[in-house]
């Protein structure tokens, strides 16, 4: 049995409904359903013709954000350990201080576990860069390479939900913070950055 493809008014309803909860969310993360459907121009029934309810909405949102989080993480080829940690904390911050709340939705302790589901790809790739990092001699080795990638996770995690990604040195706050954690001093880290400004520009 051959399956049809989505109408194109049904897959246009479908996109602007996400961008109408991205938009709408940005200004009021409790948004209500009525009020999305709303600003996307379509009826409640319209609108759960697609999404089942809010979570459902909000768990694609985050899905379709995951996405882009792990083709960035994918980018990054740095041999140098510290080096692509620090890209990977840059090119990420600069991701997500243009989508923050959404940023913060997704790391909100009620879509966590999704959450993790859809970004394993770049929860391996910080694992993998840990593992990289300790054998190399770059990152600490007090603590298992598991415990210290989930700290570098909370850190970031941290980071985005906290700051507002407005504030002047920001992702350079964020940047160091990923570094700090993962075993390089202040000083280290200001060597770093001094001979790699393009990860400064890139986070601003």
């Amino acid at each position: 049995m051959t399956t049809r493809a989505p109408r194109r008014d049904a897959v246009e309803n479908r996109a602007g409904i996400l961008d109408a909860a991205r938009s709408t969310l940005a200004n009021d993360p409790h948004a209500s359903i009525d009020v999305i459907a709303r600003s996307a121009g379509l009826s409640r029934r319209t609108l759960y013709g697609h999404f089942d309810d809010r979570d459902s909405l909000i768990r694609e949102l985050i899905s379709s954000g995951a996405q882009r989080f792990n083709a960035i993480a994918a980018s990054v080829t740095d041999a140098d350990s510290t080096l692509a940690l620090a890209r990977l904390a840059a090119v990420l911050w600069r991701e997500a201080a243009h989508v923050q709340f959404a940023a913060a939705l997704a790391l909100d302790e009620a879509h966590v576990e999704h959450t993790a589901a859809a970004l394993a790809p770049l929860r391996r790739t910080v694992a993998a860069l840990v593992v990289r990092g300790q054998e190399d001699g770059s990152f600490r080795t007090d603590l298992e390479a598991p415990t210290l990638a989930r700290l570098i996770e909370e850190t970031a995690r941290t980071a985005i939900a906290r700051t507002d990604a407005a504030s002047a040195g920001a992702a350079n706050l964020a940047v160091r913070a990923v570094l700090s954690i993962a075993g390089l001093s202040w000083r280290e880290a200001d060597a770093l950055l001094a001979a790699h400004p393009d990860i400064t520009a890139a986070t601003a």
